[in-house]
This record gives C-alpha cells, sequence and structure tokens, in this order.
C-alpha cells in the first residue's frame, strides 16, 4: 500500500512545491497514512485544510484501502 500512497502523493507534490511547500510520508498502516508537511506548508494556516480537502481526498480517491490521513 505504500507505493501507492506515494503514487497519489506524487500526484498531488506539484501542487505543493509551487506554494513552497512539499509532504513527506511518514508511515503507512492499518489504513491509516501518517504524512509531515513541509516547507511552506508546515507553518502555514491553511494546512488543515490543505491536508483534509486537498492531500487527503486525493489519496483515498487512489487508494481505497485508505481510512485516515493525520499530519504530525
Amino acid at each position: 500500500m505504500r507505493e501507492k500512497v506515494e503514487a497519489a502523493l506524487a500526484l498531488i507534490r506539484p501542487q505543493l512545491q509551487a506554494d513552497g511547500g512539499d509532504v513527506e510520508l511518514l508511515d503507512v498502516s492499518d489504513g491509516t497514512v501518517k504524512l509531515k508537511l513541509t516547507g511552506a506548508c508546515s507553518g502555514c494556516p491553511m494546512a488543515a485544510m490543505t491536508l483534509k480537502g486537498g492531500v487527503e481526498r486525493v489519496i483515498k480517491e487512489q487508494v481505497p484501502e485508505v481510512v485516515e490521513v493525520i499530519a504530525l
């Protein structure tokens, strides 16, 4: 499943990088994906919205086995 999540992140990464941010995959276990937002995303007040509205949505579309995406 980790490879599928990495592939989904590859779809999202260009948009994050265009705004000076990025995302790092930390762990995938039991349907939970743990990420770290980096760069401009790490301190952005919109980071929670980006995570849930963008990153989580795309990951769940691409990898239906994913139940939850959390940022650490």
